[in-house]
């Protein structure tokens, strides 16, 4: 399977922290291996997710501050593929894109948005692909979580994270967690 990072960009502190955080959680819990929020730094959802990762466990990393264009210049010269997720692309359900960045193998940068994105966030020189889900109005956070999901056919939600200190036992009615007290 290919590594995916989210990229972040739009993250207007006072306006978008807990939206920008649950993109975070969402990314981790889906199998994402890192986020970066990019143009701007916001020490508390950094220390956020970094506490999410010291319980809940890993590996899953938390960048900030770097500027778009460098993320995507330096993803593209490695070799990788930009997907960014909008309401105008592709359909994810009624078109192969999903079939075709699969095709390709590679390591996958996801573009959410916050606000209205550039323009040139379409373009080939940034986005390889331009995906929906459905072509409707929605929230990021949900067109992330359903692009993991279908990108990972469903195998994330079983996952194991690394050095948890909190688990949670699934059951059939209420709520159990088990902590391993030699972290606590």
């Amino acid at each position: 399977m290919p590594k995916v990072i989210v990229l972040r960009w739009g993250h207007r502190p006072h306006r978008d922290a807990r939206l920008t955080t649950h993109v975070a959680l969402t990314a981790r819990a889906l199998g994402a291996s890192g986020i970066i929020l990019s143009d701007v730094e916001d020490e508390k959802i950094k220390a956020t997710i970094e506490k999410i990762v010291r319980s809940w466990g890993g590996p899953f990393y938390f960048e900030m501050g770097t500027s778009w264009k460098n993320v995507v210049e330096k993803w593209r010269e490695r070799g990788g593929v930009v997907v960014h997720l909008t309401a105008y692309g592709e359909n994810i359900q009624t078109s192969d894109v999903l079939k075709r960045i699969k095709a390709l193998e590679k390591d996958i940068l996801v573009i959410v948005g916050s606000q209205k994105v550039p323009k040139e966030f379409f373009l080939e020189t940034v986005s390889d692909f331009n995906v929906a889900i459905g072509n409707q109005p929605h929230s990021e956070c949900a067109s992330l979580a359903i692009f993991l999901d279908r990108l990972f056919e469903g195998k994330e939600l079983a996952k194991k994270f690394e050095n948890a200190r909190v688990k949670i036992i699934p059951q059939k009615r209420g709520k159990k967690i088990a902590k391993d007290s030699t972290f606590l």
